[in-house]
């Protein structure tokens, strides 16, 4: 972090005291489930795209607040792999939403240094929004700060059944070739995941009051401490993100040892 916590957050709640962030022990990866676009796009009488754009906005922010406090990788979970059942309109409204929301942020995520990457099966995705992602990954690649992961078309068993299949392929190349395949471990399946070169989250934050994870990063969140928000997404704001990071500061993380 870079920048002083008074810039990053200037205008707090009353009840929120920014200087108890400790930027020290900031969560390297915090993963994120947004939920509540419908909803809070039914309050106000509206449907549910208008709550998607509305959802933007909140994206746009958390990316820079976390960036600016010293988060190293932000995921987001844009689609599932479920969301193809949810109305024909919806989906296309989405998917025009991704490429054009992507088109239009790409050089200021540049500017900022932040390099976008996607998870997912991708190659399903229609055309213009592939192509959108595939050009925000080949102008951020080679950034240095945080990294952008978007979760799209992504669900966790589909991910595990890929990671496998992954390695029976290359197991029976490796006897074709002769060779021993190798020992199957957790660190060699984890490889084969799509998220290889990217740390488990410390983080898991839901909002909109749900308390499930949806099939969101099965594999990488054994360990990750959950914050959970009655927060709709769209209201989702710099605050609300430092809320949940004072209340990660507070855990005891032990991951299975006794302390």
């Amino acid at each position: 972090m870079n920048k002083p916590l008074d810039y990053i957050f200037p205008n707090p709640p009353a009840d929120l005291d920014p200087t108890r962030l400790d930027p020290a022990a900031v969560p390297e990866h915090v993963a994120v489930i947004m939920d509540g676009n419908g909803r809070w796009a039914k309050e106000r009488g509206k449907n549910r795209l208008f709550g998607h754009k509305a959802g933007i906005d909140a994206v746009r922010e958390i990316i820079r607040c976390a960036s600016d406090v010293g988060v190293r990788y932000l995921t987001i979970y844009s689609f599932s792999s479920e969301n193809w059942k949810r109305p024909q309109e919806e989906v296309i409204g989405l998917m025009n939403l991704f490429a054009t929301t992507m088109l239009a942020e790409v050089d200021g995520l540049h500017e900022e240094h932040v390099r976008v990457m996607t998870i997912g099966r991708t190659d399903e995705l229609p055309k213009k929004t592939r192509d959108a992602f595939a050009k925000a990954w080949e102008k951020t690649k080679d950034n240095d700060g945080m990294t952008l992961v978007v979760a799209v078309n992504y669900g966790g068993r589909v991910e595990m059944l890929d990671a496998m299949r992954s390695l029976m392929d290359e197991a029976h190349a490796a006897v074709r070739a002769g060779r021993a395949p190798e020992e199957l471990t957790e660190e060699s399946f984890a490889r084969h995941l799509y998220t290889a070169d990217i740390p488990d989250p410390d983080l898991l934050i839901r909002t909109s009051g749900e308390m499930r994870v949806s099939n969101f990063l099965l594999w990488q969140i054994a360990y990750s401490e959950f914050v959970c928000t009655d927060v709709l997404w769209p209201d989702f704001d710099r605050y609300e993100l430092l809320r949940a990071l004072l209340e990660f500061q507070g855990r005891d993380r032990r991951f299975g040892a006794v302390k």
